[in-house]
């Protein structure tokens, strides 16, 4: 395929059209006909290769956000000692509902893991 700088059309395309982009849309960034465009989202390869930029950008989000829950949950916990009851309660109920969760997130892996 036809490279553009460093991508090559078939990695700008699976990008724009992983990143949520319109077929239209994608192949004008691409500098390519609609056409081609559909041709190419129509081929097995190229639409596992689109999954596949979609699951590494999903991947990269949820690093980020799991970076993040210690401080959010740190948060909840500063909160608990909050002035207001109101606060508290709330900062309670979430600690609770998201512990729970996270407890039973990891009794799912590790139920996974035992099927593998």
């Amino acid at each position: 395929m036809a490279h553009r700088g460093r991508l090559s059309v078939d990695d700008l395309l699976a990008a724009q059209l992983a990143a949520g982009k319109t077929v239209r849309d994608t192949a004008a960034t691409a500098g390519v006909s609609e056409k081609t465009a559909h041709r190419r989202t129509a081929d097995p390869d190229f639409r596992a290769k689109v999954s596949g930029v979609r699951a590494q950008f999903i991947a990269g989000a949820a690093k980020m956000l799991a970076g993040g829950m210690a401080e959010a949950a740190g948060t909840l916990r500063t909160l608990l000692a909050d002035p207001d009851a109101n606060v508290r309660h709330r900062a309670a109920v979430k600690l609770i509902e998201q512990g729970m969760r996270a407890v039973e997130l990891v009794d799912l892996e590790a139920r996974a893991s035992e099927l593998d």
